[in-house]
């Protein structure tokens, strides 16, 4: 499935008076609401009553196993349902897709880690710096953890910060987790995700390149915001393009439609699972965490080179591609006046 955090465009959705956004799935065009369609499946389908399910979306992935197996008996029922009359409470179950505007899907993780898990990416970004690849790079998979409060979602503006002139994208795939867990085998690992979704990890290069002189981050480089989305793909729906615990999903980046980075999931030099263990390491992971995988061969500017493509300025749109994933479309805007 393809869930989706919403809000609509047109008017107020509210419920108990009180606009929100609202968390659904993605069929054929429309998306159908989640807290709805149970309601109007309860009623014409009678289905057992049940506690209502969360309609948003952090809330919904601490159901667990429950409760995707409760949302994919739902989108079930709703099979060959004409969605455009459907409606409950004086509210459509669905809506078509122009109608609403899509947030991220999860709107603010948990937690936000970001590996370094692609070897091409990792060894010309270091060449290009004039660096060896370190040994310990291929002995531990190693991330940093950035701002679970700065995620955006498709559509909306890249603020360029002021202080930077280096401007990047970076093309990336992410995971959420489903399951809570700790120390868990690469073995069990994909058992944890809840679903795949696209990342863009915005980079102010010469902000990271700075602080990093000192030994620790990247933080005010990375930290101003990180879009993700345009959906959150459950596991079953890449079953097909899953080999082991690769997967084969070519990536792709534009700027202002022309393609510059190309490339694919399998190349992970350490796999979503081995990420999983080593996030796990010690430490509880939970429903809701964001784990990136960093950023695929030729995924930005800084491996690319500024002969290729300068930094990214105000009015620019970048659009990252990952098959199956969809496509997830961001324009840069002018900075705000310092208050």
């Amino acid at each position: 499935m393809k869930l989706v955090t919403y809000e609509v465009k047109e008017r107020e959705l509210t419920i108990h008076g009180s606009p929100q956004a609202r968390i659904g799935w993605v069929s054929d065009g429309w998306i159908v609401d989640i807290g709805f369609a149970q309601k109007w499946a309860t009623l014409h389908r009678e289905l057992p009553v049940t506690r209502g399910m969360p309609t948003e979306m952090l809330p919904f992935l601490e159901t667990g196993r429950e409760g995707m197996k409760t949302l994919i008996r739902l989108a079930g029922e709703m099979e060959g349902e004409d969605l455009s009359t459907l409606q409950v409470e004086g509210e459509p179950v669905a809506l078509r897709e122009p109608e609403v505007n899509l947030l991220p899907p999860l709107p603010t993780p948990r937690s936000f880690r970001d590996f370094y898990a692609f070897e091409q990416h990792v060894k010309t970004a270091r060449a290009n710096r004039g660096l060896e690849m370190v040994q310990e790079w291929y002995e531990i998979p190693v991330f940093y953890f950035s701002n679970p409060h700065a995620i955006i979602g498709p559509g909306a503006a890249v603020e360029k910060p002021r202080n930077t002139r280096e401007l990047d994208y970076e093309l990336e795939v992410a995971f959420v987790i489903g399951e809570k867990g700790r120390d868990i085998p690469a073995e069990k690992a994909l058992e944890h995700i809840a679903g795949f979704c696209i990342l863009n990890d915005w980079s102010a290069r010469d902000l990271q390149r700075q602080e990093m002189k000192v030994g620790l981050g990247p933080a005010k480089g990375k930290d101003f915001a990180t879009s993700i989305g345009p959906w959150l793909v459950t596991l079953d729906e890449l079953e097909d393009r899953r080999q082991g615990n690769h997967f084969d999903l070519t990536m792709v980046a534009r700027i202002n439609g022309h393609e510059l980075s190309r490339g694919n999931v399998r190349d992970l030099t350490y796999t979503v699972a081995q990420m999983v263990e080593r996030a796990s390491q010690n430490c509880t992971l939970w429903p809701g965490d964001l784990i990136g995988s960093g950023t695929v061969g030729t995924g930005c500017i800084l491996e690319l080179g500024t002969e290729i493509q300068a930094w990214l300025e105000p009015g620019d749109e970048v659009e990252l591609e990952i098959e199956h994933l969809g496509v997830l479309r961001n324009r840069i805007i002018a900075p705000r006046e310092k208050v």
